[in-house]
């Protein structure tokens, strides 16, 4: 199974649209996205509109921003531009993608040969970022290769016949081979709000057959998306981190 894996997308149609146009002439079997469609940026219903309505083989579950958007939660643990956010999306979404929030399955899910996940396969709001959460996953979870979302940074953690576990953040356009005697924890990082200090959007495709993670960084009009940020009122720290990669 080839599979185009996407992440925290954030209501951002300048980065999906961005994307899209890379993956335009790849071949894949279907694509993965890993939650969190919505939050933080100014365009809900587009992005929604792009994958609700995409031509082919899709997995799709939600994140936690997809949850408290389409809930009556809270948002206990966001922060305030965060729960903003989350509440003006919330006011404005049609209806078909507010059903299409509310349907979708919480992690973890098994489809195409990979265990899909939001935080982690123990709690879609965990945050999985060293080797020591990595090691308690895959003493729970014998899926081969598990794709998660969350943290908006690319990663992949690995663990051995031995146990030995270790972990590499992926730093722009790689291919990263995958052992067959080894499980893999696999983190395609975010398309609408990266976060490791480079601003070009992030995404994988992973082949299972092959073993192969290619990791692509794809630059868009970010002054567009943060105008749109800003023109709608969300909170200005939105539209800054866009820039900066934080």
């Amino acid at each position: 199974m080839r599979a185009v894996v996407v992440s925290d997308l954030h209501a951002n149609a300048e980065a999906l649209r961005a994307v899209f146009s890379r993956v335009r002439r790849k071949k894949f079997d279907c694509i993965a996205c890993l939650g969190d469609f919505v939050g933080y940026c100014a365009e809900p219903n587009q992005v929604l509109d792009a994958m609700r309505t995409f031509k082919g083989t899709k997995y799709y579950l939600r994140g936690n921003h997809d949850r408290f958007v389409s809930s009556l939660e809270e948002g206990a643990g966001f922060n305030p531009a965060a729960k903003f956010a989350a509440e003006w999306t919330r006011e404005r979404l049609s209806v078909p993608n507010r059903r299409f929030l509310e349907k979708l399955p919480l992690g973890p899910i098994d489809r195409g040969g990979f265990v899909l996940c939001h935080g982690s396969p123990e709690d879609e709001d965990e945050y999985l970022f060293n080797e020591f959460h990595a090691e308690r996953i895959f003493e729970s979870i014998t899926a081969p290769i598990i794709l998660y979302g969350h943290t908006h940074l690319p990663v992949v953690f690995s663990i051995d016949q031995k146990g030995k576990v270790r972990g590499s953040a992926i730093r722009g356009e790689t291919t990263v081979r995958l052992d067959p005697n080894r499980r893999y924890l696999i983190n395609p990082g975010s398309v609408g709000q990266p976060r490791d200090r480079n601003p070009r959007s992030s995404f994988a495709i992973v082949d299972s057959g092959r073993r192969t993670a290619q990791f692509f960084r794809v630059p868009y009009n970010i002054a567009k998306t943060q105008s749109a940020i800003l023109k709608a009122g969300l909170p200005v720290v939105l539209a800054n981190r866009l820039k900066w990669g934080t």
